[in-house]
């Protein structure tokens, strides 16, 4: 008889174990016993501990400390079990996803997000089979990544993003595509997973509350104004700029030389496309004067990715080439 793989569940909030309020749908504590006949049909294959966090959040509320603090719970579990899954709310999943698979590379287990568009309890939910792909995840041979497990594909976490407020497939990985695919009847197919290769000794990147990375998204009109007054009255540790395309820009000096400035003071500018299978990278002229501003060039980063990369860039003090050393490690670049 195979001795069954122990797993720790960290519930941190999200629809998925929400219950109706007179303000709305919140977080309720009694997740694990809802779920409990989902468990007991893996209970062969899956000793599972619970554990809940205090306070269950809406995912929206999300903080910088919070991504810690789920760090820390990640390091003082890792060593005793086979598997981690968390579940969480879904609007910012692919964000937490995408920094726990980058704050712990080579932790050499599993770790499993996944969480539902409607509570578990609610009829027609999808949390049954979101927990269903979730569990038997964790019986792929050899797998040790972090992923996303939702209506029944498992995704991988570094280029995920939710698609949907209103579907049960509401994520997808435009750049990298799905790992598995999973149904009842089936089990696993589709399978792109690849063969493990030597574990590599575990990296501990932490995050700091303080990390300041502003976002901005081109637009045709006025915004780029609004970007440069930014850069240049209030910095912040990093830039994530979504361009146009392949990484494209206007030609406005004043917008240029604040890319320029921020970038002679170290702080790094990240270049990602706004589209959704797109790739920063140096084919069309109009680009040539941001490139030589001094911006990294993101490659394949979708939005959740680049804010990972520069959270954790600000927390830990990491130059530019230790950015784009990251970037060409994760096949992004």
């Amino acid at each position: 008889m195979t001795t069954p793989k122990h797993v720790a569940v960290y519930y941190t909030g999200g629809t998925i174990g929400m219950q109706q309020t007179p303000a709305g749908l919140a977080p309720a504590t009694n997740l694990s016993s809802v779920a409990a006949p989902i468990f007991q049909q893996y209970s062969h294959q899956l000793q599972c501990d619970w554990f809940i966090s205090e306070p269950l959040i809406d995912s929206s509320a999300i903080t910088l400390s919070n991504w810690q603090t789920w760090l820390n719970w990640i390091d003082s579990k890792a060593a005793d079990y086979e598997g981690l899954l968390i579940l969480h709310g879904t609007d910012t999943m692919a964000y937490s996803a995408n920094i726990i698979a980058l704050a712990r590379p080579h932790l050499a287990i599993p770790v499993i997000f996944t969480g539902a568009m409607l509570p578990l309890a609610a009829t027609n939910s999808d949390a049954p089979l979101n927990l269903h792909t979730a569990l038997a995840a964790f019986s792929l041979s050899d797998f040790t990544q972090t992923a996303i497990a939702f209506n029944g594909q498992l995704w991988p976490a570094i280029g995920s993003s939710k698609i949907s407020t209103e579907q049960a497939e509401a994520f997808a990985n435009p750049q990298f595509g799905t790992l598995a695919q999973w149904s009842a009847t089936t089990g696993w197919f589709n399978t792109t997973l690849s063969t493990s290769s030597s574990p590599a000794a575990p990296i501990r990147y932490c995050i700091s509350p303080y990390a300041r990375i502003h976002c901005f998204i081109l637009t045709p009109g006025a915004n780029l104004d609004m970007i440069t007054a930014s850069l240049t009255h209030n910095p912040p540790d990093g830039v994530v700029l979504q361009s146009y395309g392949n990484g494209n820009t206007p030609t406005d000096s004043s917008f240029l030389a604040a890319i320029r400035q921020i970038s002679q003071q170290s702080i790094p500018v990240l270049n990602i496309s706004q589209v959704l299978q797109g790739c920063a990278s140096a084919v069309y002229a109009q680009g040539h004067e941001l490139r030589t501003a001094g911006i990294i060039n993101g490659g394949r980063c979708n939005l959740e990715t680049a804010l990972a990369i520069l959270t954790l860039a600000a927390s830990n003090h990491w130059k530019k080439e230790q950015i784009e050393n990251l970037l060409h490690q994760q096949q992004l670049v």
